[in-house]
């Protein structure tokens, strides 16, 4: 594989997975997650910055961009990690780095516990694990859900509606962002041109609704930062209003200081969108050595 980003596509498990990948597949391999509303596509900067040092794969979770889930496919973050994990076993991965981002740091970590000796390192950008993180600015209609329970008629046609506002694609790449001009306009078109897809409103809203079995799981997400001992970069947009920085904080409890790297970004949640150079320039110099 050379330097120049490819695009692939493999069964798995009956689901279609979409994946871009560069870098000779005799360098240490990184396993690059995204999150909501976004696709493997946010990843582009970032991949040819890294491809000359790492073998990168950046696949498109299901429900997500691309990739095309099969018939009756269940939308949780338990089933996204399964089709992940078969995803990393066909490409014949035993050991690798994963740099999480939003609902794809669920993913990742879910990864980690499944099989905690192939991970070799964490990249965090805005990817929380700690209930400090969890800013009610963004949560706490979601927290009033999940209290209420799916079938609350009215908080659910809330979110739906939230869903089917492109104002609340558009807000995640600026909010916070000092320099909104800097802003391609690129990922947040093709983010909500896919969210318009028939279904994709029940598939979103299903997963609104699990993520607070990711919040069960973040004590076992912490145990693994104890006991691991793998090197944790954070890239971290200071200004995000999902993840808030002392998510990020809450890290320095159970990841050894020698072993840990946070770097705050004048930015918001999106922060490769502003600083894709200087998180790269992070990864080589503080991760790549220690794989």
């Amino acid at each position: 594989m050379s330097n120049i980003e490819h695009i692939h596509r493999t069964i798995v498990q009956g689901t279609d997975v979409f994946y871009r990948e560069a870098g000779s597949e005799s360098k240490p391999k990184l396993l690059l997650l995204h999150g909501y509303p976004t696709s493997s596509y946010m990843f582009r900067n970032l991949i040819p910055l890294l491809s000359s040092h790492l073998h990168v794969v950046a696949p498109d979770l299901p429900g997500f961009g691309f990739t095309e889930p099969k018939p009756g496919y269940i939308f949780d973050f338990e089933a996204l990690t399964e089709t992940i994990d078969q995803f990393v076993t066909k490409l014949g991965w035993t050991k690798f780095a994963i740099y999480v981002f939003d609902y794809g740091s669920p993913v990742g970590f879910r990864l980690a516990l499944k099989n905690p000796s192939r991970i070799t390192a964490i990249i965090s950008q805005n990817g929380n694990a700690y209930d400090e993180g969890i800013d009610d600015r963004f949560w706490g209609p979601l927290k009033k859900y999940w209290a209420a329970g799916k079938n609350d008629p009215e908080l659910t046609s809330a979110l739906r509606a939230y869903i089917e506002d492109k104002r609340n694609v558009d807000s995640q790449y600026f909010d916070g962002v000092s320099d909104t001009i800097a802003i391609d306009l690129a990922p947040s078109t093709l983010d909500w041109a896919l969210l318009c897809r028939g279904g994709q409103t029940d598939i979103q809203l299903g997963l609104f609704f699990d993520y607070q079995n990711n919040i069960r799981q973040y004590p076992q997400f912490q145990e693994f930062f104890r006991n691991s001992g793998v090197p944790v970069l954070l890239a971290w947009g200071k200004n995000d209003a999902i993840f808030s920085f002392a998510g990020a904080e809450a890290f320095r409890r159970d990841v050894k200081p020698e072993n840990l790297d946070i770097r705050y970004f004048d930015t918001g949640h999106f922060a490769l969108e502003t600083h894709a150079e200087e998180i790269a320039g992070a990864i080589i110099n503080f991760v790549v050595p220690r794989l």
